[in-house]
């Protein structure tokens, strides 16, 4: 029997801020036990892993050699435009695609 992805960990300043970004990206919902130091997102309903945050002492220092891909239910713009006002800026546009970062500079894209 092959392995599964049980979860993906983000090593962050402020595991909170980060995860709460995520959840409210992906329509999940943070555990209540999450601190600042660590912090647990379970998979909402769309069959992906859990994603946790960890406080790590040291910045991000360059590009994320992984990243998410998202499919906007809309309009790019429209999606867009709702994850900015969570938290996220724009890094780049590219057409129909652009790519984000979160609150901590992880990058992610947006698609049709």
């Amino acid at each position: 029997m092959p392995t599964y992805v049980k979860s993906v960990t983000f090593d962050c300043r402020d595991a909170l801020v980060v995860a709460e970004f995520w959840a409210a990206a992906l329509g999940g919902e943070v555990d209540e036990e999450s601190t600042p130091e660590k912090a647990f997102v379970e998979a909402p309903g769309w069959g992906g892993p859990n994603l946790w945050f960890q406080r790590v002492p040291e910045p991000r220092t360059a590009k994320n050699r992984m990243h998410f891909d998202l499919r906007a239910p809309g309009t790019v713009e429209d999606e867009v435009a709702r994850l900015a006002a969570l938290g996220a800026t724009v890094a780049e546009r590219h057409g129909e695609l652009t790519v984000m970062q979160d609150p901590e500079g992880n990058e992610f894209c947006v698609e049709a």
